[in-house]
């Protein structure tokens, strides 16, 4: 018969089993912002050396780096910020892989079903969309539970900033090797252009259908293409396609302003042949503005988004 402690009397313990430690990695708050301003050193740094060396061999991180500091930025960010439960190889598998996948099935499709028109651009727009969302299912073909606004927000955006990155290389590239040898010159201002647009283009088109697309996923992981979702994807891809023709419709805007006569020429060649200071003038004019249009549209649209989605927090 067991007899009752007194009162204050110190009780025993049992331990309890032990949890085996996680095996999922966990990022520190403020990656993104060491990510970026670590990698914005190294970038110059390695410029520098390659400017002054005309070292060739240092090309290759010379890119990496450029192309993939701003999209890893925004996509760490959105980890630390809003996406921790989704684990971080599912956020760098959509980064990579899918990113890859976006690049290479939208070079194939490109390839084979557009051709110089009119409407070229609005094709390259649904074409490059489409892959992008088709490469954020593929990723989930085995995560059923993802779904969501928040989650397709982050998902959608990281396959999209992949996507960026990876054809930001590309186009550093060609711009870097040329029929004159190294243009280091080109490559710079490649860089630094495509690195300063990043944030508007790829990843928040991605970001705004992929979030609709999870928000009409069902729970047992099948996609529900409704109408929402259809027209998403459409009016992305306009935005898309608004964005990659901005060149030539101010020059179209241009011409119908300054002159009355338009040669096909002015289309054929993509500039205003010899043009005046006024008509340089208002090329900038509305080639910039047309684009920060756009991307304050597209800015609106995916915050009204997360604010549907109480599980969003922290939006800034």
């Amino acid at each position: 018969m067991t007899q009752a402690q007194p009162p204050g009397a110190p009780r025993a313990r049992i331990p309890g089993p032990k949890r085996p430690p996680s095996s999922v990695p966990r990022i520190r708050a403020g990656l993104w912002k060491r990510w970026l301003w670590g990698g914005l050193a190294l970038w110059a740094l390695t410029a520098a050396v390659t400017y002054a060396t005309r070292n060739t061999t240092l090309l290759p991180t010379l890119i990496l780096l450029g192309s993939f500091l701003v999209p890893g930025t925004f996509v760490l960010w959105a980890y630390e910020r809003h996406a921790r439960d989704l684990g971080v190889s599912l956020i760098l598998g959509c980064f990579v892989v899918g990113g890859i996948l976006g690049v290479l099935g939208a070079s194939v499709m490109e390839t084979y079903l557009l051709h110089p028109s009119l409407w070229m651009f609005l094709g390259v727009g649904l074409i490059e969309e489409a892959v992008k969302l088709a490469a954020l299912m593929y990723m989930l073909r085995t995560q059923p539970r993802v779904r969501g606004l928040r989650a397709g927000l982050v998902l959608g955006a990281s396959v999209g900033f992949g996507f960026a990155a990876f054809e930001s290389a590309g186009y550093a590239f060609n711009a870097a090797v040329g029929m004159q040898g190294v243009d280091l010159r080109s490559l710079l201002e490649t860089e630094v252009l495509r690195g300063l647009l990043a944030p508007f283009g790829h990843g928040l088109w991605t970001a705004i259908s992929g979030a609709v697309l999870l928000a009409f996923r069902r729970p047992n992981g099948r996609y529900r293409f409704a109408a929402p979702v259809v027209l998403t994807c459409l009016g992305v891809s306009l935005l898309h396609a608004l964005w990659d023709s901005m060149h030539g419709i101010a020059i179209w805007i241009v011409a119908r302003l300054t002159t009355t006569d338009l040669p096909l020429s002015l289309f054929a060649e993509g500039y205003v042949p010899q043009p005046t200071d006024t008509q340089e003038h208002l090329f900038t004019l509305f080639s910039v503005g047309g684009l920060v249009l756009i991307s304050l549209a597209g800015i609106a649209w995916v915050r009204s988004l997360a604010r549907r989605d109480p599980s969003w927090r922290n939006t800034p």
